[in-house]
């Protein structure tokens, strides 16, 4: 009979995300052996089979939210293969003993003919070539080699195992992430697009230091802007707008949001200028094709906002910007950043963007340099702004003057683009009425 296999106790957890599924129908478990694993904000967990077994059903997928007592798939237990003892598997491991070249053959090989004092020349050694892909689709390995591989980026399905029945050791790990670096050098020579690595420092030459982690936001956020930077040629554009009616306008109406329990920042409007400014200038609102040879251009305007959190930068995307109004947009923002700064994001949440803003205005500064958060092809980046003088014609007066910088994807998009960008941005911010328009 099919037995039920339900998440265990997993502590003080709720609505715990699945982010791998280590079983599909068919599959032959061991007990103990890892069958899911579950990240919340706090930590990810892996989900070991109970009984060893044969697969009859999954009932989850990645990206469901299960809890304690949930079900995860459905186990023969019956028809499992009972497991070989240990010796037999290490006798099975075990490589066969290299046979030994008869010594004719080994006389069979003229010596090589050297001058008198020249070296002996070895044979140069062969390239080292990328590890092929396993294709059985599961790799068999413990929970800590599954999280040694994720540590250093590995997708333990790609690794070879040399353990009792294929499973994968930390050993496997280490010679893979060898292999593909050794493959991946060579063919950077080869094309002379190689990098030069920063040298290791050892720092406590200098003095008392701490060596502390790096926090996970931040790991995955740092490679994917590593990406962006070294694929995409960044342009920056920089402009200033007088936003003195606008923010008279804000003020006026704080007060009635207030009573609405909304916070009104200037965020809203910015989000409404460039919603209308996408609209205008659509090869803003697209992105690049994996082969570079197309656009993908989009109807719908969804916007990322960057959100500075204890655990780092992260960039949920609030949706159909276009067509919702300030006190809509106000509150959403406020919902959002807060389950940001809570870990409370789902990843459906940090997708689908076009377009995202990154705003230091409300820390200082006066000029900054986005990143582009790619596959989008521009951001905005806002600074603090300041009362300025500002000749009128007759005489200075003081206006309220905010700088701010458009970083795009100069591929797509070039410089008489972006300054038009720009300036449409700054014509409806200086004059809150065009954005009724």
């Amino acid at each position: 009979m099919a037995t039920d296999i339900v998440v265990p106790d997993i502590g003080d957890f709720a609505d715990v995300e699945v982010i791998e599924v280590l079983i599909s129908v068919g599959d032959q478990v061991e007990a103990e052996e890892s069958i899911l694993t579950l990240e919340s904000d706090k930590a990810t967990m892996e989900i070991p089979s109970p009984f060893s077994g044969a697969v009859t059903e999954v009932k989850v997928a990645v990206g469901d939210r299960i809890n304690v007592g949930d079900l995860v798939a459905l186990m023969d237990v019956a028809d499992f293969d009972e497991p070989q003892t240990a010796a037999a598997e290490e006798a099975k491991a075990e490589p066969a003993a290299a046979p030994v070249a008869p010594a004719s053959a080994a006389k069979a090989t003229p010596a090589v003919q050297r001058l008198p004092g020249e070296k002996e020349q070895k044979p140069a050694p062969a390239p080292a070539e990328a590890p092929k892909r396993i294709t059985s689709g599961k790799a068999h390995a413990s929970p800590a080699v599954r999280r040694f591989a994720r540590k250093l980026g590995v997708d333990v399905t790609t690794v070879e195992g040399s353990g009792p029945k294929g499973r994968v050791t930390k050993a496997d790990v280490q010679d893979h992430v060898k292999q593909v670096v050794a493959a991946r050098g060579q063919a950077a020579v080869s094309t002379g697009s190689t990098i030069p690595a920063i040298p290791e420092i050892d720092f406590s030459k200098f003095g008392e230091t701490e060596t502390v982690e790096l926090g996970r936001i931040k790991k995955l956020s740092g490679a994917h802007l590593k990406r962006a930077w070294l694929n995409i040629p960044h342009v920056t554009q920089f402009d200033e707008a007088d936003i003195t009616e606008m923010e008279a306008f804000r003020k006026e109406n704080k007060p009635e949001a207030e009573k609405m329990g909304i916070r009104m920042t200037f965020m809203p409007f910015l989000m409404r200028a460039c919603a209308k400014a996408l609209k205008e200038m659509p090869e803003f609102n697209s992105s690049l094709t994996a082969d570079t040879e197309h656009l993908v251009m989009k109807s719908y305007v969804n916007i990322g906002i960057a959100v500075d959190t204890p655990n780092g930068l992260m960039v949920p995307v609030i949706r159909d910007v276009d067509k919702k109004g300030i006190y809509d947009l106000a509150a959403e923002l406020m919902e959002l950043s807060g389950r940001a700064r809570d870990g409370q994001l789902s990843a459906e949440d940090m997708q689908g963007g076009c377009f995202s803003i990154s705003s230091l205005g409300g820390i200082g500064g006066v000029q900054f340099t986005p990143i582009v958060n790619a596959p989008e092809v521009a951001i905005l980046g806002v600074s603090r702004a300041a009362m300025k003088p500002v000749w009128n014609g007759e005489e200075f007066e003081p206006r309220l003057i905010m700088p701010f910088s458009l970083s795009y994807d100069h591929r797509v998009i070039d410089g008489a683009q972006g300054v038009r960008f720009t300036t449409y941005i700054n014509k409806l911010l200086s004059d809150i009425r065009r954005l009724l328009l």
